[in-house]
């Protein structure tokens, strides 16, 4: 576990930022050739995830923030990918809407909403399980898992058709396509005769 979050030290190394908050905290963790990553576990890490989610400058850079950050990435996960009892996850999700909520106010250009948390290291775990609530009531079925099975990647369809299935065609997309072409060719080719 990370022992000092700090900040924000080199670049993003995800292989997908930029979904929905909720997606993109849950793309915290991914897998690639070399194994699997945990952008939170690493020093700096949290800075890393805050500055790309354009969240750097909302919250301490603590452990507080980190540990609100993975209880609420637990629980999206469960709810996400069915592996937990779902009423843990939804009291997961709903400890972490507790922290906090929205006030409306008249601001100097008009009405505001402006979000309160009990504590300031709670608001990106906050904002990030409210944004996965909206994603639910705009549309669920375009919250998606990566088809690649070995993929743990999560993201929103925005295509027209609805009809995305990898986290990026480049590199999972591919990959699947080859490895079905491998096991359909494998399976046809002649069998050579051992008798010759």
């Amino acid at each position: 576990m990370n022992s000092d979050p700090g900040r924000a030290i080199g670049a993003d190394p995800r292989p997908l930022i930029g979904e929905p908050l909720p997606l993109d905290l849950l793309n915290s963790r991914w897998i690639d050739e070399s194994g699997e990553h945990d952008l939170l576990e690493h020093p700096g890490g949290m800075g890393i995830w805050l500055s790309s989610a354009g969240l750097a400058d909302t919250a301490p850079h603590n452990q507080e923030t980190l540990d609100a950050l993975l209880a609420t990435r637990t629980a999206l996960a469960a709810l996400l990918d069915g592996k937990a009892d779902s009423g843990q996850a939804v009291d997961g999700l709903n400890e972490t809407l507790r922290h906090g909520r929205l006030r409306r106010r008249l601001g100097p250009e008009g009405p505001e909403t402006v979000i309160d948390t009990d504590s300031p290291s709670w608001l990106p775990a906050w904002k990030a399980a409210d944004t996965y609530l909206r994603l639910l009531e705009e549309n669920p079925g375009r919250i998606r898992k990566c088809a690649n099975p070995e993929c743990v990647l999560h993201f929103y369809d925005i295509s027209k058709s609805g009809g995305r299935r990898w986290c990026s065609m480049a590199v999972c997309g591919n990959r699947t396509k080859a490895r079905r072409h491998y096991t359909r060719h494998k399976k046809s080719a002649p069998v050579p005769d051992a008798d010759r």
